[in-house]
């Protein structure tokens, strides 16, 4: 079977490489259709191809209102060409379409569609967004949702025909544990300290004010320990930045694959104090890391930490992330049990092969 796997803006290169990996050993044909990725190198593909058939003519920084623009104004003529180019393709698999009133009616016509819903709803939507997402909803013929979070808000909240829902967990990304770490800066690579990792893009439902505030409230009870927050800002860090408690260390860049395997391998707990999620790429690498987690009680958090991979914490509850977190760094046995199973986890079922088998089973029933 041959899979043509979408996604125009490459929000997510390492899922797109994971699953397309795991597809073509599982014995399909894959071509990732996506564009060049603004930030830095992508994983070099394994018997996929890729195709670079999106904004091919962007300008501008990562991230800038020029290439949003630039991109804008080549996204009907590329996704008209995709529907040109999809009809060698048995089914066409869409993991981002973030134009969505327009997409709506661009959407190959002669093949199977599938859609990913990463984030089930935008979560800073304009007008008219929602809407134009639940239309989306219903043209393709299957919606693949990483949790039964995610199941539930379709079919509850929006009113999605149940039959063409699927869940599939998220893969976790083990590829990332066979890269060779990037050597951290000396402040980072001497600590001797516990180090518990914010790691993502900053945004405000990520909940980072809650943490600072947490390890504020640790910090006048607990042992020494650093908090370590690494990723490309997406809002104003200036006050938060500010306000930060000792034992703060802030690394608000984009990192690549291979600093990410430092971090992570470095890492005693990984903290996810989101107020909202459906389900985070994040989690799924601490997965692979075999990392102790503390996560907020939201989406398709607590699937995990049911699996007994992780701590839960109300959102939003800084007092009750600073318990847990101290509780966590003080007791060796239970962060040693939860990296376990963490580690069982992203080898049996939340790996991606057995992803990819999940997708297979999508992809031939519509086709028969």
């Amino acid at each position: 079977m041959h899979v043509r796997l979408i996604d125009p803006s490459a929000y997510t290169p390492p899922y797109d490489h994971a699953l397309a990996n795991a597809l073509v050993r599982a014995g399909d044909r894959v071509t990732l259709v996506t564009s060049e990725f603004p930030y830095g190198r992508i994983p070099e593909p394994e018997g996929y191809e890729i195709e670079h058939g999106f904004y091919r003519r962007a300008v501008g920084p990562a991230g800038s209102r020029v290439r949003r623009a630039a991109k804008l104004v080549q996204h009907v003529p590329d996704m008209r060409r995709l529907r040109r180019t999809a009809r060698d393709a048995d089914v066409v698999h869409f993991q981002w379409l973030a134009v969505q009133h327009l997409d709506v009616h661009l959407l190959p016509k002669d093949r199977p569609v599938v859609l990913t819903a990463h984030d089930v709803l935008p979560r800073e939507a304009r007008a008219g967004q929602r809407d134009a997402q639940r239309r989306l909803y219903e043209r393709v013929d299957a919606v693949v949702v990483h949790s039964r979070h995610g199941r539930d808000r379709l079919v509850d909240d929006l009113g999605v025909d149940p039959a063409k829902v699927h869940e599939i967990p998220h893969g976790a990304f083990r590829h990332l544990t066979t890269l060779t770490p990037a050597e951290l800066a000396p402040a980072f690579a001497n600590t001797k300290r516990p180090v518990v990792l914010f790691f993502g893009l900053l945004r405000p439902y990520k909940g980072v004010d809650v943490l600072l505030e947490a390890w504020r409230r640790l910090g006048e009870t607990a042992a020494p320990a650093e908090l370590w927050i690494v990723g490309l800002p997406k809002m104003d860090m200036t006050a938060l930045r500010a306000a930060a408690p000792a034992g703060v260390r802030f690394v608000d860049r984009f990192v690549s694959d291979q600093e990410a395997a430092s971090y992570f391998g470095r890492a005693d707990v990984v903290v996810l104090p989101y107020r909202e999620i459906d389900q985070s790429g994040v989690l799924f690498t601490a997965l692979a890391f075999g990392r102790p987690m503390v996560l907020s009680d939201v989406g398709g958090f607590p699937e995990i930490a049911r699996e007994g991979a992780a701590e839960l914490v109300p959102p939003g509850d800084p007092a009750a992330l600073a318990d847990a977190l101290g509780t966590l760094l003080g007791d060796h046995t239970r962060r040693r049990a939860l990296a376990s199973r963490a580690a069982q986890l992203a080898a049996g079922a939340y790996s991606w092969d057995a992803v990819a088998e999940a997708h297979q089973r999508v992809y031939r029933s519509l086709v028969a």
